[in-house]
């Protein structure tokens, strides 16, 4: 973040903050836009801060929904879409670095104004189980009045670093609509953190931007998922008893680790879901595999692909006991661990189970799968059990959030 003065407010626009100047201008009638601009510069800031400043507002994504909050001018806080966005960065020899942006905004409306409708469309997952899945939705944590026409789902609450989150379980085929307060948005979003551009880390912002292939990490309050320096590891934590707890999984491809990562870019950054793709050589050709997490979810999923087929797999580091339940689509520890949840992992497609928490799919150019933890292991909660989550990972739908006159 960066320095502002004791005179001067901020303007927290989505997933980061501006200056708050003294004017912003406001159309009214049919075009009700919001206008900002300012300069962001080092110093006061460190140049980092002014460079990813210029970074964020350029990432900014056209038409997409964000919550703006103002310290001062209150009256403006609400509900916008993106119109447009610029930035144009000045550096004047290392002694002054400038960042004067404009950023403009399609209001939408005040929370008491709008609902937020979550449009969950498609399908189930694919599968050869003959599973059928469970349709379910998080909202954002704070939320209000959730509704889904006549009838209504069911119930559960996970607590993770954010704090309690609503999750609704067996949706009917409606969108819900609920209400939010502005400043409550962002709980229990899907974040990114690049942890090698300032400070104790940068939240990113839109798509269209660098993303450090090491310093990395997607989480959304309940799972948070960081690479390792081992090659083709990923560090999969999960959220309880008030604190991380780390597993580590290795991806294989052809009984070998998949080699260190050479990239790493955003393909879907929202609150409701982001997508990292990371790719890796082969010798010839490469790896890529897509790392995606929903708001609310308790498993992290992947889909590992190979030029060539091959043997595809993706296993505990440290192996722990399992029944081979694989022909039921997941696998899940038979004990819980020393913090007293039990891993579990699957797929959607037919895989080659085992004993010792590894999954395998032999001649293929594909593996879809997901990895996570049954907090409370034995004792979970309905909704957490290890086949609560290998049906919410079938059933988990395609959502996008729209604001809609109240």
């Amino acid at each position: 973040m960066s320095t502002y003065g004791p005179d001067w407010g901020v303007i927290a626009v989505d997933r980061f903050t501006v200056v708050e100047r003294l004017t912003a201008d406001e159309n009214g009638g049919a075009d009700r836009k919001l206008s900002l601009e300012g300069q962001e510069s080092s110093p006061p800031s460190t140049t980092d801060e002014c460079v990813n400043h210029h970074e964020q507002i350029k990432a900014m994504e056209a038409g997409k929904l964000v919550p703006v909050v103002f310290t001062d001018k209150t009256g403006s806080n609400g509900y916008y879409t993106v119109d447009s966005s610029s930035s144009t960065l000045t550096d004047y020899q290392g002694e002054l670095q400038t960042a004067d942006w404009k950023i403009s905004l399609n209001r939408e409306g005040s929370e008491s104004e709008v609902d937020l409708q979550s449009r969950l469309t498609g399908a189930v997952r694919k599968n050869d189980f003959s599973l059928t899945g469970e349709k379910w939705h998080a909202p954002s944590i704070g939320h209000y009045a959730y509704f889904t026409g006549s009838s209504n789902p069911s119930v559960m609450t996970r607590t993770g670093a954010d704090g309690a989150m609503t999750v609704y379980r067996n949706i009917p085929d409606f969108s819900p609509k609920w209400g939010c307060p502005v400043a409550s948005y962002n709980g229990g979003r899907v974040r990114v953190i690049d942890y090698g551009l300032v400070g104790s880390g940068s939240e990113l912002e839109g798509v269209d931007r660098p993303v450090g292939v090491a310093t990395w990490s997607l989480g959304n309050a309940l799972v948070n998922v960081t690479p390792t320096s081992s090659a083709g590891v990923l560090d999969v934590q999960a959220y309880s008893g008030g604190a991380w707890h780390s597993k580590l999984w290795r991806l294989t491809v052809a009984g070998s680790p998949v080699a260190a990562w050479d990239s790493a870019s955003l393909i879907r950054n929202d609150q409701e879901q982001c997508i990292i793709r990371l790719v890796a050589s082969r010798s010839p050709g490469r790896v890529v595999l897509d790392l995606t997490l929903r708001r609310g979810s308790r498993v992290l999923e992947g889909y590992l692909q190979s030029g060539s087929s091959a043997t595809l797999g993706c296993a505990l580091v440290t192996s722990e006991t399992n029944v081979n339940t694989s022909a039921s689509g997941y696998m899940t520890a038979t004990s819980n661990d020393a913090n007293g949840n039990r891993f579990v992992c699957g797929s959607a497609r037919t895989f080659t189970g085992s004993t010792t928490g590894s999954m395998t799919k032999s001649s293929a150019t594909f593996l879809d799968f997901f990895v996570g933890a049954v907090i409370a292991g034995g004792s979970a909660v309905s909704g957490d059990t290890a086949t609560d989550l290998r049906n919410q990972y079938i059933g988990a739908l395609a959502e996008s959030t729209h604001a809609v006159k109240r």
